[in-house]
């Protein structure tokens, strides 16, 4: 079901029947909210009983192609999402009665799940292959560091999935994240690259290892 949240950000929201066990905010990847989203959100609340609610990053803009959104990303506002993040968590809370609420990011989105994990409005968050450090061509004036932002000491626990073949989670920032001790877990697949888990149709998609990357995180917010 869409609905508009307070900013007028449409938002994908999918409960279980009965007896919503916790909440989820999906933050997407640049491709943004979209029947793939949609689908995963269904999946989620009918097999796990979650409460989701999965929200657009670019919210009135007309993005045709990837190029237009990877151009975008430096004009993306940190506040803005998180605050669209936390307004999704609000719905979720109120109509599905739920008292814990995740985040869980894929790609970009995966990079927003670890700046949502330390707003202090989530219980965990999971970055699935989300960029430890910002890109350099996303950088912009309302875009923070993920890893800066994780030192807060509102951060939630995190779990992070790696494929180590990942261009944009390179080794060695993925070894900056065991500063943050048991707070911050890697689970790293060997031969995996960007995007494996969440999109079957991409040529990177790996289904054993996208099983037990779900394995992980469904233990994760349990």
């Amino acid at each position: 079901m869409r609905v508009d949240l307070p900013s007028r950000t449409p938002a994908e929201i999918a409960t279980p029947p009965v007896g919503a066990e916790r909440g989820v905010v999906l933050i997407p990847d640049i491709g943004g909210l979209r029947p793939l989203f949609d689908g995963l959100a269904a999946r989620l609340a009918a097999e796990q009983r979650w409460a989701v609610a999965a929200i657009e990053p670019f919210p009135g803009r007309q993005l045709e192609t990837i190029d237009d959104r990877f151009a975008a990303v430096s004009s993306l506002d940190d506040d803005r999402i998180l605050a669209d993040a936390g307004a999704a968590a609000d719905v979720l809370e109120r109509d599905a009665g739920v008292d814990r609420v995740a985040v869980i990011g894929f790609c970009m989105g995966g990079m927003y799940a670890y700046k949502a994990a330390t707003t202090g409005r989530f219980d965990r968050a999971v970055s699935f292959y989300g960029m430890i450090r910002l890109p350099v061509a996303w950088r912009g004036p309302a875009q923070q560091e993920p890893l800066g932002m994780l030192e807060s000491d509102r951060t939630c626990p995190v779990l992070s999935i790696i494929g180590d073949q990942d261009p944009y989670t390179p080794a060695e920032d993925v070894a900056e994240l065991a500063r943050f001790g048991g707070l911050v877990q890697a689970v790293r697949f060997p031969d995996a690259e960007h995007g494996f888990v969440h999109d079957p149709d991409r040529p990177a998609h790996r289904p054993g290892d996208a099983a037990e990357a779900w394995r992980q995180v469904i233990h994760f917010l349990k």
